[in-house]
């Protein structure tokens, strides 16, 4: 098997081979029926420089491009073609049974005018809206994919920009809470309402907004991609693998830099992740490295669906802000349950271990302005500002396995602050070995189980336990 980055090949072959692994549980029987099932691609072949596509890098080749794919479904699907060169387009939209594949010397390129994205009806950021479509798009097909040796290029910086200069504007106004929902900026890769897609070995860089957005879909395999979306700058929001209320998906033997989560499972926010209420179940992640970043694996903040049967193992993160993160908030509700991350290595990582239901208020709760009237703002705006029951926003963190855990160099050990109304539930932590700065703190939980967890810390500090009960740590 190929992948197209020497360095992730040996990363794996480490993780493989090159030391002796701590014998893992065995992986429940659901694992194995996870990403895309038998594939079929016809013998088929469209090269888009037939339909008029030229790769100068220059000549917007949407059009061009478009009419390969609607040619290769029409006749019964097919592989669409590359040759070396760089094509520069908007957005395009694979069919049933069409693969497209991006080979070694070719380059997409993203149109850095918004225009050639026409807004489409979709999931951004937790909440149903009017969104411009991705570069890619895969929307309500089956049977189709996206791979290659080569490169996506989605020239994201001027959405980076845009982004931070209505922010600028709107935060002086108390609107933070929406100003990633009124910044429009192009994912780049995004599969929606599908089966049995694979994406496969490319090199992705420079999302305009999220990377690889996973959204209501079943069977989905993400295998060998790279993600390099801080060449050229630290783009905003830019995720890299975005798992959205979908199921039975697999992701593997992926290196991802960005500058926000790296892996992420995300299943809606607020009124209206819960009025949608789809959960997130049924995940593998595994063999993957993790740069820069937000988190190596994140489950939030957007858990309004719940989250469940989720597998993340054989991972490793350098440099990354926080290595596991789970993050809500008390008006998003949701059960995070049954996750199990096992054998991770990290370093020079911010956080080893964060936990906090009542993530970022700031960006977390929408709070309408003085001067604005709810009956004249954007219906996205109105979403995001119905009120949630009490007992329907608090979530649930519970059943919860973390195992096999080797860091250095963090800069704290664990941050785990539960609430007081809804404690965290059952967390169960074995064969840690953590040294960071300091060791942090754990509050508001309910049955946390440490067997040789391992912290030792440059400050001497040991973690500080509060407003806790049904502790247990076996050394």
């Amino acid at each position: 098997m190929k992948y197209n980055s020497k360095r992730l090949v040996l990363f794996i072959l480490l993780l493989q081979i090159g030391s002796i692994l701590p014998a893992l549980a065995k992986d429940p029987s659901w694992a194995s029926k996870v990403g895309a099932r038998k594939l079929k691609v016809n013998k088929a072949v469209f090269n888009v420089s037939d339909f008029g596509a030229l790769n100068d890098g220059i000549t917007l080749n949407t059009a061009a491009i478009q009419k390969a794919i609607d040619e290769c479904s029409a006749k019964g699907g097919g592989t669409v073609v590359f040759a070396a060169g760089k094509y520069l387009t908007g957005s395009l939209f694979i069919k049933n049974n069409v693969f497209l594949k991006i080979d070694k010397g070719a380059e997409i390129l993203g149109s850095q005018d918004l225009k050639d994205y026409p807004d489409i009806d979709t999931r951004v950021a937790g909440i149903e809206m009017k969104w411009p479509a991705a570069l890619i798009n895969i929307i309500g097909q089956k049977n189709a994919g996206v791979s290659g040796e080569g490169i996506v290029n989605a020239q994201g910086k001027p959405f980076w920009d845009a982004y931070w200069a209505l922010r600028k504007e709107y935060e002086p106004k108390g609107l933070r809470w929406i100003v990633d929902y009124d910044a429009k900026r192009p994912r780049t890769l995004l599969i929606t309402d599908c089966e049995d897609i694979e994406v496969k070995g490319l090199t992705f860089q420079q999302a305009g907004f999220w990377t690889v957005h996973v959204l209501y879909s079943r069977y989905v395999t993400v295998d060998g991609i790279i993600i390099q979306n801080n060449v050229g700058g630290h783009g905003p929001s830019t995720d890299g693998i975005d798992i959205d209320s979908s199921s039975w998906v697999l992701v593997q033997n992926c290196d991802i830099d960005c500058n926000d989560d790296n892996f992420c499972i995300k299943s809606g926010r607020d009124w209206d992740g819960l009025r949608v209420n789809r959960p997130a179940e049924y995940i593998v992640i595994r063999d993957c490295l993790s740069r820069k970043g937000g988190g190596l694996i994140t489950f939030g903040s957007e858990t309004s669906g719940g989250m469940r049967h989720i597998i993340a193992k054989n991972l490793k993160a350098t440099g990354t802000k926080v290595g596991m993160r789970f993050k809500s908030a008390k008006n998003r509700g949701g059960t995070i349950e049954d996750i199990y991350l096992q054998n991770i290595e990290m370093s020079n990582v911010g956080v080893a271990l964060e936990i906090t239901p009542n993530w970022n208020p700031t960006y977390s709760y929408s709070k309408l302005p003085q001067g604005y009237d709810i009956n004249t703002v954007p219906e996205h705006w109105r979403k995001m500002l119905k009120d949630v029951k009490p007992e329907d926003g608090i979530p649930v963190f519970k059943d919860i396995y973390i195992s096999d855990i080797r860091v250095t160099n963090a800069g704290k050990a664990i941050f785990a602050d539960g609430l007081k109304e809804v404690p965290l539930k059952n967390f169960r932590l074995s064969n840690i070995n953590i040294s960071a700065k300091t060791a942090g703190s754990i509050k508001n939980t309910d049955g946390w189980k440490q067997d040789n967890v391992n912290i030792t810390t440059i400050d001497k500090s040991s973690v500080n336990v509060s407003a806790s009960i049904n502790i247990t740590d076996n050394k």
